[in-house]
């Protein structure tokens, strides 16, 4: 009896420590005044039959596995709003932004540069990239079939519907904007991607070697770990929602249309945080980094499996930086956008000769590869005609001590490492994909004599100048540089010692 009686005493006491731990917790001040958040999101699924982006030819949508969505973010220091939207899409080109956010400016006034519009790069998603319509209309009969018949398009209709979904998010969550506790903090996940580039015993790079490969020397490249988090509660502890920021290609599954593995990022974080939380993703500097592990010993998981691997593990670590981190306000709040002139990489004559002729001969006798490729260079010559450089943005939003420096690459993971290394700010995201797309953009090693690979090919997808990587470095961190990093909440000193615990505070009894 007296040990049942000694179990209940200490159930209680630790709830009774339990409770009053919690009770502490929710009486601390935040320092400052608080930062009002808003949250939404909206549905942007497509419809069966339409195409599924990526990829350099066409395939369809035919099987619904879950939704695609925006979610959007807005915070109110009082004198500045600036707004983080994350989409479902493979990409989302220039045009599409610019009528987001001119919408967005109307309805609820928030500055065009103060938008961020981060794609996911599901490639589960819907037609938002690569080509959009009519954007060959005036290049010849064979460029205009090449580009809309052979090619992998974006759909007008769908476009436009994303256009006033990412408005209606934005605007919905600057209406719910409240007052709002909030955090931010890093994590580590190491197991769930991993560089799919190898350097092989040929001296060259190569993308996706194959499993037991024996000309496997090493990976060409890092992964980056780092799992970015900023958290916000209503001013009763509820978790409203967050912001994910993790470096892995949205080439997971599951099979049909589908957010693809931020879809069970979702739902773990909401399984821990709660089902109304909205999760904001943005996608890291992934470029050449995938889900894919060439050096497994055993076969790989598969579609689903992988999907549910990646934003479990990703979701997890998430959810253990948002039960952790201290709360209170995230104050600067600031935006600033640079555009770069980047030259592009242009095929020789010779080249653009040849593949004009493997083009018009069919794809089954000059090998699907190499018909895809020479397809590719013949719609490159095509732009070049009408622009010979690129035009583009980078941006830089501040939400105190967080910075998010944002380009609109598919950009190569060391980048981003180098970028995060030279930031003075206690937590860096780094988000490829953003506000326009520009195609792989690679290290200048690997365009080098001892690179090589599928990122490295020259397309009319991805054809940027082999110093456009360093240059985007150097204007994330110049826009960063004229920021003054704000501080991280943290929980007050506890009060000053009195006298241990009475219960504890005794020698060992024997008898």
């Amino acid at each position: 009896m007296a040990v049942r009686v000694s179990r209940i005493l200490v159930l209680v006491l630790g709830i009774g420590l339990v409770l009053h731990t919690r009770e502490v917790a929710a009486a601390q001040p935040a320092a400052g005044p608080l930062l009002k958040v808003g949250f939404a999101e909206r549905d942007i699924t497509p419809e069966p039959g339409m195409e599924v982006p990526g990829g350099y030819g066409k395939s369809f949508h035919r099987v619904f596995h879950d939704a695609c969505k925006v979610r959007a973010v807005v915070f109110d220091d009082g004198k500045m709003r600036v707004a983080l939207v994350g989409i479902d899409a493979l990409a989302i080109r220039r045009p599409s932004v610019e009528a987001a956010r001119k919408e967005i400016q109307a309805r609820c006034g928030i500055a065009p540069g103060a938008v961020l519009i981060g794609a996911s790069h599901s490639h589960t998603s819907g037609p938002t990239a690569m080509i959009l319509p009519g954007e060959y209309d005036d290049a010849s009969p064979l460029v205009r079939t090449l580009a809309y018949e052979k090619s992998s398009c974006a759909d007008a209709k769908y476009l436009k519907h994303v256009e006033k979904q990412i408005a209606e998010a934005v605007c919905a969550a600057s209406d719910a904007r409240a007052e709002a506790l909030c955090g931010a903090g890093n994590g580590i996940e190491d197991k769930a991607a991993f560089n799919r580039r190898f350097r092989m015993k040929n001296g060259l790079s190569y993308t996706h070697p194959g499993q037991g490969n024996p000309d496997i020397v090493e990976p060409a490249g890092p992964i980056d770990p780092n799992v970015g988090v900023i958290g916000v509660w209503d001013t009763k502890g509820k978790c409203l929602g967050c912001v994910v920021n993790y470096c892995c290609h949205g080439t997971t599954g599951p099979t049909g249309t589908s957010a693809n593995w931020i879809y069970h990022l979702e739902r773990t974080i909401r399984g821990a945080m709660g089902q109304e939380a909205v999760v904001v993703f943005l996608q890291g500097a992934s470029g050449d980094v995938t889900q894919v592990d060439n050096l497994r010993p055993t076969v790989q998981p598969g579609q689903d499996r992988w999907g549910e691997i990646v934003g479990g593990r990703v979701g997890g670590e998430a959810v253990k930086v948002l039960v952790s981190m201290d709360r209170g306000t995230l104050l600067p709040l600031n935006a600033m956008t640079e555009t770069l002139h980047v030259a592009r990489r242009v095929p020789k004559p010779e080249r653009v000769k040849k593949c004009l002729e493997l083009v018009q001969q069919p794809p089954a006798k000059v090998g699907p590869t190499e018909w895809t490729f020479a397809k590719e260079i013949v719609l490159l010559d095509a732009q070049l005609a009408k622009q010979k450089t690129k035009d583009f943005e980078v941006q830089a939003i501040q939400v105190g001590p967080v910075v998010i420096l944002a380009n609109p690459a598919e950009y190569f993971c060391q980048f981003g490492l180098d970028m995060r290394a030279k930031s003075r700010f206690p937590i860096t995201f780094i988000v490829e994909l953003a506000n326009d797309c520009v195609g792989y953009v690679p290290t200048e090693e690997a365009l080098g004599p001892h690179g090589g690979g599928y990122e490295t090919r020259l397309t009319a997808y991805s054809n940027l100048e082999p110093a456009a990587g360093r240059k985007i470095v150097e204007a994330c961190l110049r826009l960063a540089g004229q920021m003054t990093p704000g501080t991280l909440p943290k929980d007050p000193p506890p009060p000053p010692f009195k006298a241990p615990w009475n219960y504890g505070n005794v020698p060992p009894e024997i008898d």
